[in-house]
Order: structure tokens, then sequence, then C-alpha cells
């Protein structure tokens, strides 16, 4: 028996049974009808393909300012496959897993990050994919605009991005020996933003906050000395003198770079690098400067990433992770950035 529907011979035309026979019959007026509404679902489709392709070319393009990101904030780390899982986590996986676009907003996570991405430009850029290595530039232009506004850490982020450029100008001379993910104008053109994010961060203007009230230097010394004990980096005692004779001479406390020293650096170490002055004192000062050529710092944060050894899942400290143990808190461990890069070596 015939049956009614469209005729795969002539679009438009329909088979009609008649009390005859069963015909083919063509009308005018239903064929423009269907015509038309099948050309406006064909537009309407059209439509929504073009954008939803737009919409993906805006996220997966070089010039969008919208990171990757992704719902869960938290990663399974795996080294190998096994039967529920195959394959292995990759740094740049784990870089785009994890929310590093809020994580700069957060003051006690910004030094965490920041000290993460000089790892990653020191000697781990070619190990990302080139969807984390674009979602790296995109979260390092968020820090530098987050300093132009805020107007601190300065020096760090103009240390980062040096560091970077002159990573970069040898990475890019390797191009095409599968070292940098991109045609070469991409990484050129992102060498020309780090010179541009230095020369703002090189004019920009500190404004000297308005207040009517106490001032550092209204407080007695000992005050005065026990705040800038909170001070772990020296070359910010030293700016920090800069600012007034009175607050200079505070800074010269040999005290004050005494617990610098032993914070920084082991007792070994301190026996290494003796300084004595004429009068028979320790020159704690200038052995710290010394030192810090010598030896890297103790690093120290408000927050870190955090690593659940039941589960192996990499977690920011107030997101929640899937965990199976019975006391959670006993298996969770604190990642310093450079023992989060040592994850993903092998």
């Amino acid at each position: 028996m015939p049956f009614l529907g469209q005729d795969w011979r002539s679009p438009g035309q329909s088979w009609v049974k008649t009390e005859e026979e069963v015909s083919f019959c063509q009308e005018e007026e239903e064929e423009e009808e269907e015509e038309c509404f099948s050309k406006e679902n064909l537009l309407l489709s059209l439509g929504y393909d073009m954008a939803a392709k737009k919409r993906k070319k805006d996220l997966m393009n070089n010039n969008t300012k919208v990171p990757y990101f992704h719902r869960e904030k938290w990663i399974y780390v795996h080294k190998g496959s096994t039967k529920e899982r195959h394959g292995y986590c990759t740094l740049g996986e784990a870089f785009n897993r994890l929310d590093f676009c809020s994580a700069i907003k957060d003051t006690r996570r910004f030094n965490y990050v920041v000290r993460l991405l000089e790892l990653i430009a020191k000697s781990q850029l070619p190990a990302l994919s080139g969807v984390a290595q674009k979602n790296y530039m995109n979260i390092l232009e968020r820090v530098v605009q987050k300093v132009l506004d805020d107007q601190q850490d300065v020096r760090p982020i103009k240390e980062l991005l040096q560091m970077l450029y002159i990573s970069l100008c040898g990475l890019v001379q390797d191009m095409g020996k599968s070292v940098l993910v991109g045609n070469i104008n991409i990484w050129v053109h992102r060498m020309e933003n780090i010179m541009q994010w230095q020369q703002q961060l090189d004019s920009i203007q500190i404004n000297r906050p308005k207040s009517t009230g106490m001032t550092l230097t209204d407080l007695p010394a000992s005050l005065q000395l026990n705040i800038m004990q909170r001070l772990w980096d020296g070359r910010d005692l030293v700016s920090l003198g800069q600012v007034c004779p009175e607050l200079g001479a505070l800074t010269e406390d040999r005290l004050l770079w005494k617990r610098l020293c032993q914070y920084h650096f082991t007792d070994r170490q301190i026996r290494k690098r003796l300084m004595v002055s004429d009068k028979g004192h320790l020159e704690w000062k200038k052995m710290y400067f010394k030192l810090s050529r010598c030896y890297p710092h103790r690093e120290q944060y408000s927050d870190t990433l955090h690593l659940c050894t039941h589960c192996h899942i990499l977690f920011w400290r107030d997101t929640n992770h899937p965990c199976t143990a019975n006391n959670p808190e006993s298996c969770t461990m604190s990642l310093s950035p450079q023992d989060f890069i040592n994850l993903f070596n092998f």
C-alpha cells in the first residue's frame, strides 16, 4: 500500500491517495507554503549552527579574553592506565581544570599563583598543551591588570614578565621542533604584549593614600620594628627604609636582618657565608643578600593547592571534592608550587 509522504524524487511534492487510484498530485498552494516553511526552518537551523560555531571559535580563538575552564574545580591525578582510567593526567590538563582565574583575585593565593606561573615560564611552558598555553597567557594578562589596578606587587610581576620574555626568546628560535604550539606570528604577538605590559608597569605611578589618621611613623619604634619583622623579603625592607630617614634608621637594625637570615637559610648555609665588620660584628644585612644569591628563599603561602592521598585528587582548600575516606583531613597534604610541578614529572 502506498504511503503518504514526501516524494523522494522531487522535493515539495507528495503522494496523495484518491478514490480511484493512487496518483501523484502537486498542489501549488500547499507546495508554496511547505517551501516557505522549509526555507524558514533551514535559515533558523543555519543561524543556530553559525551562532554555535562562532561561540566555539571565539572560545578557542587566541584573541579571546575568556579563559578555558571546567565546571569542577578539582582534578584526579593519575600517572598510569588502569581498568577504570586510561592515559594519565598532564600539567596542561591540571592547569586548565583548576580555577586559577579566581585564585588571583584572592589575596591569600595571589603569591602562590604568581610563583607557579614563574616556574612554568622558567622550564615547563613547552609541556603545556595549546589550550593551556593560551590559558596561561590569559591568566597572566589578568594578573598584570590586577597589579595595575591595585598598585601592589609590582616588582614580582616585573620579574615574572622578564623571565617569561627571556624564555620565549629561546623557545621561538626552536619553532618547528614541537616546542611551542601554534604559529610563530602568534607568539611574536604575545611577546609584544609582554613588552607592552612591562612598559605599563615601569610607568606606573603609586598614588599616596589620603589618610588623616595615624601613620606608621606615628607609632612607637618598638611597634614599627614589630611590623617590619612581618616582612619576609629584604628588598621590601630596603624600599621601606627609603620612605623617610626615621624608617631608614630602623631598617638597619641588625636583629631585624639576623631574623631574616635565620628564617630563610639554614645554620650550615649561614656559616659558609659569614661576614664580619671591622668592629667584630656580623654583617647580617650583607650576609642576607649574599645568601640570597646563593640559595633559594624559604617559601610561605597563606593558601595552597592540596592533594588528597586517599583519592589522588588535587584541589583548592575551600572546594569540595568527592573523597571517600573516613577522615578526609588526615589524607590531605599541602603542595608548594614546586611540588605541584613535580607531580607531573614522569
